[in-house]
């Protein structure tokens, strides 16, 4: 149960930090505020670990770290300079749902690619979700444009 609770925690502090970076970057720029994210991020983690562990002991783990895992890092900033770009020009509910459906489909390949057998639930789940944001993406629209704003 208290991993469901950290799963849910997780996605609401997401999109929070989504909407918290995303109008630090209308103010001061996309890539610069990723800059502000992970350097906050940075001090903050090292915070915690020092109040969680007491210690900064992964200097010596380092070596034996696959140098594609360092790339982690790299995406990351990726996904929050494009949240930064993204998220002031759509709706919250639009973004937070294409970004679940671009790791619901990317998990699928993942998996396909890994030899995991594919859920074709999760498939038609992901379609469904795409085509109820199409729906309510035409009907926003038709509202928008009966009322004279385009």
């Amino acid at each position: 149960m208290i991993y469901i609770i950290l799963a849910f925690a997780s996605g609401v502090l997401t999109l929070l930090s989504m909407i918290v970076n995303s109008s630090l970057g209308k103010r001061i720029g996309a890539f610069q505020s990723s800059f502000v994210n992970f350097f906050v991020g940075v001090i903050s983690a090292l915070i915690l670990v020092f109040i969680i562990e007491r210690k900064v002991a992964f200097g010596e783990k380092l070596h034996s770290i696959p140098a594609w895992a360092y790339f982690g890092g790299f995406l990351g900033v990726m996904v929050v300079i494009i949240s930064n770009i993204i998220i002031p020009k759509i709706p919250t509910i639009y973004s937070t749902l294409l970004i679940f459906i671009g790791q619901l489909f990317t998990g699928i390949v993942l998996d396909y690619l890994t030899g995991m057998e594919i859920s074709k639930g999760k498939v038609v789940g992901g379609l469904l979700i795409l085509a109820g944001m199409a729906y309510n993406s035409m009907i926003d629209r038709k509202e928008l444009e009966e009322n004279g704003h385009e």
